[in-house]
């Protein structure tokens, strides 16, 4: 058995024996249970690829720390080379795919990147070694195998970047060089508070070096590695593409000095680092290979007691691959009709890119916390006054924060997106429940005393190298949709059944070794203690969007069983509602501050409900009491203020030129807000129009998924097309479970949804499989007509819900006859 499956073991042991001796009332031992588990959580999750926008870098979950970046290219010629290098996660790099086929957050996994431009296929191992107090130790074996179109003799440099973000942290290496480079191993020694002391060593490796007989060669010498040391200030250390091209530039320079332009050695010598060790806080490691090649990554905790070694890692990188299999066909095994091996294949690809993105940021974001009366929004042509309130920046950099986060795509879109990460935590929550919450509770701490938490978390200089200027700023009064909620109202209810006599289900299937995956629901005084912890922020965020996104009944003198149950997204122009997740999806026009929102509406009802269970399970009834209240009057406002009998669905609401309200139906995503959140009854008539509008294949239903916009409306595939005709897969996917939900209740629709079910579960599955077969990556969106995935690729977050899709019971045998007795 492997180190970590030993260790892992071995506490899982104790810790279940530390489990059996207490008791419900002992709320002492209970505070010693949490917080061992809190250090157990942080002590396997210390370590990781954490820095999902490059391609690999290594980095624990601690602000100003050690951090770690791989770049290579191509160095046949002189002249494209600066193009060449990869280093950040590019949409234009012609690769050919890449991303992890296997990656477990606390043990780690295998990375494979195609790169056809520079005619290699890259290999990342990593894995986590567990021992000592700080977080344990890690290992990464990089190889290089050149793609069949290129030549024999491929030159390739490697490059591996380390740096001290810590002020006065360095790192230094150890002495066993000369001038012309290592022969052997690099190692660096360095010391943080946070990480203790450490050593990290590159190894030699294996693999042809490229040969030449220039007279530089005995300085630069092609059969070592170099080693260059910077002293950089820490501001500009994210920046290792540009630093080392400074370093290659004066080397360049130099040997022209030297030799002349005409005397140049060849270019894989001319663009090798000088080797130049010494202390510093920016450490380049330089190789040149021929061909095919393989060095490690190997750093060792201080506190760990022994050294890592290259034999440590082939036995960890061989345990971890078989304990995920093994554990994917355990937790996600796709169910018919997805039972060929190429599902399982593409369902461990989705997980692990999905889990591969998470990572650890730190720094500043912007706000403006101006307050200014034009942010209200309440009077027409609103739009123009908080533009030019926006003009006057009178935005300010705020923290810093800290955020562990799965982001939507590592080229595009590499930072904390709120409304995103619901959907993200689904899949991972069946995976490692214990990680979702960690996650969960480090965008709670983000919370402002409002209740406020921004809806894009653009944290530090290298989060906002990708962002527009324009779109950095943060606005206390803008929401998001509220998707964490749809976690804490899952991880509620797999509480209520591992604390009461129902067994628990499939979905709460977990690792042979619960301790560290899912002890907070093995263990629901754990759980109970999370929730009540949370339970008070919750309550805050959820008393903010009532009063910041309130919507006006009463100036409109609008007929409503509830007079306070109405809601509008703030932060919206003529084209846009970017709050709202829904970015360009056609809205009343123009904008009038009397709009009503049914998805807004909806989600807010979605968060009652959620609270009212979390509250009756933390024992506040006289809460639970208001929130199904709230919900009572939201469920009877959705019909009063947004339902239009005469279009047979849900609508957006205004106030039109005599001062009344007016109900404006632009079918698709908006109109099935209420049955996606599953706000109605089974047995409502409005369901079944829903159910109707969904599957009708001249409005929403296409072969590839649920259009976002009907085809008859006259907005359709318009402007920039971004809601407005393509199939997004979070969407479908709360579609899929609500049909789900829909057909194993009784009522009249239950045949009409399991119908709509199969087919659309069997349609999201293979448009997605199919596109991903193609082209090697999955998409932001795609395309009803033609299936195929367009916008952002490797868009691996909530296109990653295909994995739970596959899981999903087969409902193709279900007659309507005891369905719960046949499940």
């Amino acid at each position: 058995m492997a180190l970590t499956s030993q260790l892992t073991a071995l506490l899982s042991f104790f810790i279940l024996s530390f489990l059996a001796t207490l008791t419900v009332g002992d709320a002492q031992n209970e505070g010693v249970l949490n917080s061992e588990i809190g250090r157990l959580n942080n002590q396997s999750l210390l370590w990781g690829p954490y820095r999902p926008n490059l391609y690999f870098g290594v980095r624990p979950r601690i602000p100003k720390s050690l951090a770690t970046g791989l770049l290579w290219a191509k160095v046949d010629n002189y002249v494209q080379v600066q193009d060449s290098f990869r280093y950040t996660c590019e949409q234009n790099e012609g690769m050919a795919g890449y991303g992890w086929d296997e990656y477990d957050t606390r043990k780690g996994g295998v990375q494979h990147i195609h790169d056809a431009g520079n005619m290699i296929d890259i290999t990342t191992e990593f894995v986590k070694i567990p021992g000592g107090g700080h977080g344990g130790s890690w290992a990464a074996r990089i190889k290089g195998e050149p793609r069949e179109d290129a030549p024999s003799d491929l030159k390739t440099t490697m490059v591996f970047y380390l740096t001290s973000e810590a002020l006065g942290e360095t790192l230094e290496v150890s002495s066993g060089d000369d001038e012309s480079g290592f022969d052997g191993d690099v190692t660096f020694t360095g010391r943080s508070e946070a990480l203790g002391d450490y050593k990290l060593v590159v190894t030699r490796g294996n693999g042809e070096r490229p040969s030449s007989n220039h007279p530089i060669s005995p300085r630069r010498d092609l059969e070592k590695t170099m080693v260059q040391s910077l002293s950089v200030p820490a501001e500009h250390l994210w920046q290792a593409k540009q630093l080392l091209f400074q370093q290659l530039k004066t080397g360049v320079d130099e040997i022209i000095a030297e030799y002349g332009a005409e005397n140049a050695p060849p270019p894989w010598q001319v663009y090798l680092l000088g080797n130049k060790p010494s202390a510093g806080n920016a450490h380049f490691v330089q190789k040149v290979f021929e061909g095919s090649f393989e060095f490690d990554i190997l750093f060792s905790s201080g506190s760990a007691g022994k050294d890592t070694t290259s034999e440590d890692l082939t036995r960890e990188i061989k345990s971890t691959t078989e304990a995920f299999n093994d554990r994917f066909v355990d937790v996600f095994a796709p169910t018919a009709p997805f039972h060929a091996e190429k599902y399982k294949k593409f369902g461990r690809s989705m997980l692990s890119n999905l889990a591969g993105g998470i990572g650890y940021f730190y720094g500043h974001h912007v706000v403006d916390r101006s307050y200014a009366p034009e942010y209200e929004e309440e009077n027409e042509g609103f739009w123009e006054e908080t533009a030019e309130a926006r003009a006057r920046r009178r935005e300010q950099l705020e923290g810093p924060y800290e955020l562990f986060s799965s982001i939507p795509s590592r080229p595009f879109f590499p930072r904390g997106f709120l409304w995103d990460e619901g959907f993200h935590l689904l899949p991972i929550a069946d995976w490692d429940i214990d990680l979702t919450l960690e996650i969960v509770k480090s965008w709670y701490n983000l919370m402002d005393e409002d209740g406020w938490i921004a809806r894009e978390q653009i944290l530090g200089e290298e989060a906002r190298s990708k962002v527009p200027p324009e779109f950095q700023v943060q606005y206390p009064h803008y929401a998001n949709p509220p998707t964490l909620y749809l976690i804490l109202e899952e991880f509620t209810e797999r509480l209520q059944k591992a604390n009461g006599s129902q067994p628990a289900g499939k979905g709460e299937k977990f690792s042979e070794y619960p301790v560290l995956e899912s002890a907070h629901v093995d263990n629901p005084a754990l759980g109970v203690e999370y929730l009540r912890s949370l339970y008070p922020l919750l309550r805050r965020q959820f008393l903010w969007f009532k009063k910041t996104q309130s919507g006006d009944i009463k100036s409109y003198d609008r007929e409503a069983y509830s007079k306070k149950e109405a809601y509008r997204w703030r932060g919206r122009s003529v084209q846009h509602i970017l709050t709202s997740g829904l970015d360009d999806y056609p809205r009343p026009q123009p904008p009038h501050p009397g709009e009503l929102h049914v998805d807004l509406m909806s989600w807010v009802g979605m968060m009652a409900r959620s609270l009212a269970k979390i509250a009756d399970f933390v024992g506040l009834p006289e809460d639970v009491q208001e929130y199904n209240k709230i919900l009572d009057g939201i469920s009877h406002n959705l019909e009063d203020l947004h339902w239009s009998e005469s279009a047979g669905c849900f609508c957006d609401a205004t106030i039109d030129d005599f001062e009344e309200h007016t109900l404006v139906c632009h079918k698709g995503y908006i109109s099935l807000f209420p049955f996606l959140l599953g706000l109605l009854k089974p047995d409502d008539p409005k369901l079944g129009k829903t159910l109707t509008l969904l599957g009708n294949e001249d409005e929403l239903f296409s072969p590839h998924g649920i259009r976002s916009l009907s085809q008859k409306s006259e907005f359709y595939g318009t402007d920039e097309n971004y809601w407005r005709s393509p199939v997004w897969i979070n969407i479908n996917y709360l579609a899929i479970v609500q049909l789900h939900n829909y057909v194993l209740q009784e009522g009249p629709y239950s045949h009409q949804a399991k119908d709509l079910y199969v087919k659309l579960r069997k349609n999201v599955v293979e448009t997605v499989y199919q596109s991903w077969e193609e082209t090697g990556f999955a998409w932001e969106q795609y395309n009803p007509e033609t299936g195929k995935g367009q916008r952002t690729q490797h868009f691996t977050g909530w296109t990653s819900l295909v994995v739970k899709i596959m899981a999903m019971n087969d409902l193709d045998w279900w007659t309507g006859r005891h369905p719960r007795d046949e499940l």
